[in-house]
């Protein structure tokens, strides 16, 4: 039998970050997260030559200058907002809370060896991915980590798993929260812009194998698909917070970002989409990404400099990027609720599948 509070430790997980702006760390990063059999999903060879011979050559150069635009004196965004978010939690609980980052540091290996130093009687591992919704690259990806680097350590203790929490009416109310203050002047037009997957992915974490991008308005038909159906989960987030802030659905629009290759990625583009929407008159512009936790490039450069500049050259004149939760009260006490509880994890079908012991 676990005692929550004697045998339990948590493990935050988020994407992960450079150690800096200088290319050399740049290309490393970008070398463990393409690498990833779960972001880039074809063999081995055909993943390597791809990363080796159209990647790694040109874009470290590119994404260094970008980390450069957006990096803090105290280092990346990310990393800097996720140990806050850590420390505030430990504050909260009476138990060990570590922070990993599934690329770059600090690592899954060091975070778990550092539960352990804390408490070396630990039973249980509860495992948090800051991921709102369910994709093959984010969780899956973490839990697989986890797991296979528990039983390379041989080390024995309970993991149990957040799962998605994508409609959970407490995200979405502290979603909501974090939002309300930034649009209260008047705005033509919220984009919420989520992060892009290519579409194969969708169809490979399709359990029934015959529904996702297969049946029409997929997304909105019933179907034990959307466990893991990260345009479905997008979608709901999109749905639920339009309901709750009470925001009119024709002033809010959903849209999908950071695509990479030729392959179909989930559409419409974020960057189309905010073209568009100058394009036709639309004046007062306000973005939020709610499948980031945490602001970090995709937010801060990609939305908050690239998409600002696309948007006003294009005819509009005002463009409101939406911080993401970060340090938010409401989200902080749920990410330590949720840690102190296990509640969604005890009754979550993922959940249960991944606790191992």
């Amino acid at each position: 039998m676990i005692n929550t509070e004697k045998d339990r430790g948590v493990l935050l997980v988020n994407l992960g970050s450079p150690d800096s702006t200088s290319v050399k760390d740049v290309r490393k990063y970008l070398n463990q997260f393409l690498m990833d059999k779960y972001v880039i999903d074809v063999p081995y060879p055909i993943r390597r030559m791809i990363v080796s011979l159209f990647i790694l050559p040109f874009r470290p150069k590119e994404s260094a200058h970008a980390y450069e635009s957006i990096w803090w004196e105290d280092g990346s965004p990310l990393i800097v907002l996720s140990e806050k978010l850590q420390k505030a939690v430990r504050d909260n609980l009476d138990m060990p809370v570590e922070l990993a980052m599934r690329y770059g540091n600090p690592s899954i290996e060091h975070g778990i060896q550092q539960l352990l130093k804390q408490n070396p009687q630990m039973k249980e591992i509860f495992l948090f991915p800051l991921y709102p919704h369910y994709a093959m690259a984010t969780v899956t990806t973490v839990v697989t980590e986890v797991q296979d680097t528990l039983q390379r350590l041989g080390i024995n203790v309970r993991l149990t798993v957040q799962p998605p929490f994508y409609d959970n009416p407490a995200y979405i109310s502290a979603l909501v929260d974090s939002t309300m203050p930034y649009l209260e002047d008047d705005f033509d037009m919220l984009l919420m812009s989520y992060h892009g997957i290519p579409e194969r992915h969708c169809r490979k974490t399709d359990v029934t194998g015959k529904h996702c991008l297969k049946v029409d308005n997929c997304c909105q038909v019933a179907s034990i698909a959307h466990q893991k159906c990260y345009r479905h989960q997008c979608y709901r987030t999109s749905e639920e917070f339009i309901k709750m802030s009470g925001i009119p659905a024709e002033k809010v629009s959903v849209s999908f970002q950071s695509r990479l290759g030729k392959d179909p990625w989930l559409t419409p583009f974020t960057d189309k989409e905010i073209v568009r929407f100058a394009e036709q008159g639309v004046k007062k512009l306000a973005v939020m990404c709610p499948a980031f936790v945490s602001d970090c490039l995709e937010t801060l450069e990609e939305i908050g400099m690239r998409a600002k500049e696309d948007f006003i050259e294009a005819g509009g004149e005002s463009f409101t990027l939406i911080p993401c939760l970060n340090m938010h009260p409401a989200w902080v006490e749920l990410v330590s609720e949720w840690s102190r509880t296990g509640e969604m994890a005890s009754i979550s079908p993922y959940a249960s599948k991944q606790a191992i012991g």
